[in-house]
């Protein structure tokens, strides 16, 4: 059965350009399906219905976990068959999270702390341009916060022997900042360089994208579970599951859970000799209002692809109530309107939520995110 998980990922991945994440499982997988033509997205969907009822016959954790996954697979195979699917039921199905409007009060609550700290949105638009890495120090900075983190993440959670990480930069990508996970413990995250990068962006990336985050999740299960029980299940991450909702649970929490407090004034410290600016307090506010702040987000996403509401209108909205320039918007509405990325762009918030009351500030139930197979619903307590 978990050979043809595997092969029903890959061959999906044919149709959908950037869904299959990444994938380190048995090489004459990926060598058969890179042989074959496309597959009809019917049959597709027939055989992740096939799948699923096998997984119902699977005792425990796996079981629970593959027929989830299956669902998420299944979905994206008849949206492509040309079934009509809500966005609301794509995310339902892919993602194992229901989606909900968050009303303007809590986006207006968010706006007065940040008059608070910033005066009104012109100092806060002031403020963030004062906070611009220089593009030829940004890769240096996420280097040395990274390797900040990746300290903090050995001595509370470990790290298997043998992992490593490259950070590069990109451009001309709907995301911000991405992790390519390449299997042998290895990934390689690269970011978007399309928009200027604030520093307490970087407070967030590394812990976010590699320690205690996307990395670390999927080197300790690539060591615990593929290599140690022969779970290979794991060895392939695709886009449209309930996998990368927890995934992006975890890492939305990384940095609060290895710094604490203490965050913004380790890496204002960090960010000192290169000469970047990091001002902690406004920071720190950022960093209080930006969940709710991110929820407006998902309020884009359900305006443009449940209520296909006017672009533009969109736009006003986010620039309004995100606070953001008309070019940061218009990158997340392309983010929030790619075939690929709709439904995932709800995993942000909702996952975030989901980790944050199971985590609850134990460790122990971090590292277990960490290291063991979880769904959404296993979060619920």
């Amino acid at each position: 059965m978990i050979d043809r998980y595997l092969i029903l990922g890959l061959r999906l991945g044919k149709h959908v350009e950037g869904f299959v994440d990444s994938y380190y499982g048995p090489p004459e997988h990926r060598e058969q399906v890179d042989g074959e033509e496309p597959l009809d997205p019917r049959s597709l969907a027939d055989e992740a219905a096939a799948l699923r009822e096998l997984a119902a016959g699977l005792e425990g954790a796996r079981g629970r976990w593959l027929g989830a996954q299956l669902v998420g697979l299944e979905t994206t195979a008849c949206r492509l068959a040309g079934d009509e699917i809500s966005w609301v039921e794509e995310v339902q199905r892919c993602h194992g999270i229901t989606p909900r409007l968050t009303g303007e009060d809590e986006f207006e609550e968010a706006h007065a702390l940040l008059d608070e700290t910033f005066g009104d949105a012109d100092g806060q638009r002031r403020w963030r341009e004062s906070q611009t890495v220089p593009a030829d120090r940004l890769q240096a900075a996420a280097a040395v916060l990274t390797q900040d983190a990746r300290a903090r993440t050995r001595e509370l959670f470990g790290l298997p022997d043998g992992e490593d990480t490259v950070i590069e930069l990109a451009s001309r990508e709907p995301w911000a900042a991405y992790n390519y996970y390449q299997g042998r413990l290895r990934s390689r995250v690269a970011i978007n360089t399309d928009l200027p990068t604030p520093s307490y962006f970087l407070a967030d990336l590394g812990p976010h994208e590699l320690y205690a985050g996307h990395h670390t999740e999927h080197a300790w299960k690539e060591d615990l579970l593929v290599r140690a029980q022969g779970i290979l299940e794991e060895s392939l991450t695709v886009i449209g599951t309930p996998q990368t909702t927890v995934s992006e649970g975890i890492a939305m929490v990384a940095a609060k859970i290895l710094y604490g407090d203490e965050l913004h004034e380790r890496v204002a410290e960090l960010l000192q000799p290169l000469g970047i600016p990091y001002d902690a307090r406004g920071a720190r506010t950022m960093e209080r209002v930006e969940p709710a702040l991110r929820k407006a987000g998902d309020n884009m996403a359900w305006f443009l692809n449940e209520e296909r509401r006017p672009l533009e209108e969109v736009v006003e909205y986010g620039m309004r109530w995100r606070r953001l320039p008309r070019e940061h918007v218009e990158k997340t509405i392309e983010f929030i309107l790619d075939p690929t990325w709709r439904a995932y762009s709800a995993c942000y918030t909702n996952g975030r939520e989901l980790v944050e009351r199971y985590v609850d500030g134990d460790r122990a139930r971090f590292r277990r995110l960490l290291t063991e197979q979880l769904t959404p619903a296993d979060l619920v307590l």
